[in-house]
């Protein structure tokens, strides 16, 4: 019979040196608030991590730690590795493409009291934005609206449950949680939204250790909810310039499929994660990713997917120079498209039509150099997308206002970006606004009266 008598962590007992457990952890609330996270540590808590009855502290603990002691892992701290504990990590895994270093594999936290802490957290976590109050996963009313000229009403809070079983509620206000982040996304941007979605991510996984649910259907689609918000909140992460969070979100979520064994939750974490990869200038990454995303989504039967997996792969190969191979996959890629939409195309593909896919082929042109080409396409995707869909739209003109100040088409180029600054007063993205100072910076040498124009309307915005 295997001993379960803990074992005292001896190597975070030394981290503390001289200081007591209650300076201990005072510094640990320190080091939490300058990363931005919230953690309830006391002194009870230093007692149970060092007398080893915390073999493994939760994510938000493990990312103050690491700050506290950069380059530490958490066996470099004296913690038992992550797969170790609770049972789900200890089956066995299928090994992460080489491109995605350090998936942590499972989502659980240590211990109920340490979920009880995320949830006070979440509810207790003082004035939030419209974001948090109206994705439904708690919190109080809303401080104030996402943008001024266009109000968002705050939907009614659903408390995280303290029971040990998750039920149909729980597991629906997750779902909803995911769907409103993207509406908010589309509609106002990431960048006044990530903060404040981050906060529902966490009570969503510490819903996932709350307990098991009544039915596997109800665990299926917990653990699918999860991995979606923080696929969501990744995406806000990424399109607001934070590319390390999304990489490590991006990175939970491919590790919460893989526990579930949910192949269409993995496929959209390879498919983001190209996306990032790409992003980050890792084009060897972004086309692996790609590739592994396109392996687990051929079984699914969505052509859309594989369409959308195939352009990553096109981006990827496009910013490697490999033209014959970019082309390939735009090829594959208008092909599976064209079968059209049907019944097992994920949710969060409603963004995948054919703007988009025009933009993702502009992107491509544009990497390589193609500026008339990638225009072309760029200005066919502005004239797809739906105007409501106020973010894509800025985008997409954005996409144009580069590709035609490339190419030489200055008078053009600056039509454009005046456009895009008129929808910058109601879409926040830092993305947009780091592809607009590109554009500027190369069509200030072009000069001529429209540029000149652009450049006093440019330089007289706020910083």
């Amino acid at each position: 019979m295997v001993s379960t008598r803990a074992v005292p962590n001896l190597v975070f007992r030394r981290l503390r040196g001289q200081r007591s457990a209650g300076e201990f952890a005072a510094a640990v609330r320190r080091a939490a608030r300058e990363i931005g996270e919230q953690v309830a540590c006391d002194a009870r808590y230093i007692g149970r991590v060092e007398s080893g009855e915390i073999r493994c502290p939760n994510y938000a603990y493990e990312r103050v730690f690491r700050h506290m002691f950069p380059g530490a892992g958490l066996v470099d701290l004296g913690f038992s590795a992550r797969e170790s504990v609770r049972g789900r990590g200890a089956r066995a895994v299928t090994p992460p493409a080489p491109s995605l270093l350090s998936l942590p594999p499972t989502l659980d936290s240590d211990t109920d009291e340490e979920c009880d802490v995320l949830r006070r957290v979440f509810m207790t976590s003082g004035p939030t934005t419209v974001a948090a109050t109206s994705l439904g996963l708690g919190g109080p009313a809303a401080a104030g609206p996402v943008s001024a000229a266009d109000p968002v009403p705050a939907a009614s809070p659903i408390a995280v449950p303290t029971q040990r079983r998750v039920g149909e509620a729980e597991v629906s206000a997750v779902e909803k949680a995911v769907r409103d982040i993207r509406l908010l996304d589309d509609q106002h941007g990431a960048d006044g939204l990530y903060r404040q979605a981050a906060q529902p991510l966490r009570a969503a996984f510490a819903l996932l250790d709350a307990g098991t649910a009544a039915r596997r259907s109800t665990s299926d689609r917990l653990y699918a909810g999860a991995g979606e918000l923080a696929i969501s909140v990744g995406w806000l992460a990424h399109d607001s310039g934070r590319l390390d969070d999304a990489r490590s979100h991006y990175a939970e979520a491919l590790a919460t499929a893989r526990l579930a064994g949910d192949a269409a939750l993995e496929a959209h974490a390879f498919c983001n994660a190209s996306f990032l990869a790409r992003d980050m200038g890792r084009a060897r990454e972004a086309v692996r990713a790609a590739e592994a995303g396109q392996r687990v989504a051929r079984p699914l039967g969505s052509p859309r997917l594989l369409a959308l997996l195939a352009l990553r792969e096109a981006g990827g190969r496009a910013w490697l120079g490999d033209r014959s191979g970019c082309e390939q996959a735009i090829g594959r890629a208008r092909t599976s498209f064209e079968r059209g939409p049907g019944g097992t195309d994920p949710e969060w593909m409603t963004f995948f039509r054919e703007a988009e896919l025009e933009f993702l082929e502009a992107q491509c042109w544009s990497a390589l150099g193609d500026w008339p080409r990638a225009a072309r396409h760029a200005r066919r995707a502005s004239r797809l997308q739906d105007p409501h869909f106020a973010r894509n739209l800025a985008l997409y003109r954005a996409q144009l206002a580069w590709d035609l100040a490339r190419s030489g088409t200055a008078d053009e180029a600056a039509g454009a970006v005046h456009e895009v600054l008129d929808l910058l007063r109601r879409v926040q993205s830092s993305r947009i606004r780091v592809m607009l100072t590109d554009t500027v910076r190369a069509l200030r040498p072009q000069g001529g009266p429209e540029v000149a124009a652009l450049l006093n309307r440019y330089e007289a915005l706020p910083n």
